[in-house]
């Protein structure tokens, strides 16, 4: 009986959020006295896995699978838990597995956790601790069925080297009938990820135009940043709907967030409240944001983001 962990990978290569599950997985084992098995999706090398606690590796290479769909992605992992007899599921909380967390949780009759931010603080009963009310509040939860499926916040648990190995072996579930026929998908290649961005570099109607970009992405090139807006700058066509973070958007939990021009709605708060660092530039010192930034600066962005950008590239190239 092992704790099986599903490892998220695009375009053959894992996702960090991938390493921190397969960290947290090792810990839930550690404490139920066993072993972690995880299971990958079209992962091209799959030994990066024993470094975080991973012991064996359930290896599925499959074409179809290429494109997620949550019903067919739910089926392999059941598939894989019920192979091992995992009693613990373990998932991250990116988009995908919070689609397929409900799925696999009806095919296995267990218990879903979600939004989860430690490790069990008992296994008997099985409790967790979880974000609640948009991150504003936690509380602890008891999964009293006897499979667990555990969603790991991201960037909340870290990642935890080891210096143990993983074996690796070949599984072919037998895949459903996914309903659904994908022609094509495109991807933009060249940028960071909203949902994998450990800083987040955001900006608002501050910016007074889309024609101001340039310097919010050229600050995020120099911060190995994502970027990401307000609604009302999504709404006003300046942005990708898909830069939109906030409680109607895409949720952030990055190691540093950085809001530019953003007011701070309660909605926008409430998207980006599991970030660990917030910082905010604005003119306006009233403004909402800065009851929940943890730095901010009182300023106009078309002069304080140039000097940050240029002092940012001079620390870079003298620890170069």
């Amino acid at each position: 009986m092992s704790v099986l962990v599903y490892t998220e990978s695009e375009n053959g290569k894992f996702k960090k959020t991938a390493l921190e599950v397969a960290s947290y997985a090792k810990a839930v084992a550690n404490q139920l006295g066993t072993t972690v098995t995880a299971v990958t999706i079209n992962a091209s090398d799959a030994s990066e896995l024993g470094q975080y606690g991973v012991d064996k590796v359930l290896n599925v290479s499959n074409s179809s699978l290429d494109a997620f769909n949550a019903k067919t992605y739910a089926a392999v992992i059941e598939q894989a838990a019920k192979s091992e007899g995992a009693k613990a599921v373990i998932v991250s909380s990116s988009a995908d597995s919070k689609y397929l967390a409900p799925l696999l949780a009806i095919g296995l009759d267990a218990g879903y956790a979600s939004n989860v931010v430690e490790a069990p603080s008992s296994t008997s009963p099985f409790t967790v601790k979880r974000t609640a009310f948009t991150n504003k509040a936690f509380n602890l939860t008891t999964i009293n069925t006897d499979v667990k499926i555990v969603g790991v916040s991201n960037n909340s648990f870290g990642l935890v080297e080891t210096s143990g190995s993983a074996s690796a072996e070949d599984f072919s579930p037998t895949l459903p009938n996914a309903g659904v026929n994908l022609e094509s998908i495109d991807k933009a290649s060249d940028k960071v990820t909203i949902a994998d961005a450990e800083i987040v570099v955001s900006a608002g109607r501050g910016m007074k135009g889309p024609e101001n970009w340039g310097m919010i992405e050229e600050l995020a090139d120099v911060l190995g940043a994502a970027t990401a807006c307000s609604k009302p700058v999504s709404d006003l066509g300046w942005r990708p709907h898909g830069e939109h973070v906030g409680q109607t958007g895409k949720p952030v939990a990055s190691n540093l967030y950085i809001a530019i021009g953003i007011s701070g709605a309660i909605q926008h708060l409430a998207g980006i409240n599991a970030s660990k660092v917030k910082v905010v530039v604005n003119t306006d010192p009233e403004a909402p944001f800065f009851k929940a930034a943890d730095y901010g600066v009182v300023g106009d962005a078309f002069e304080v983001v140039p000097q940050l950008i240029e002092k940012l590239k001079a620390f870079k190239a003298s620890n170069a």
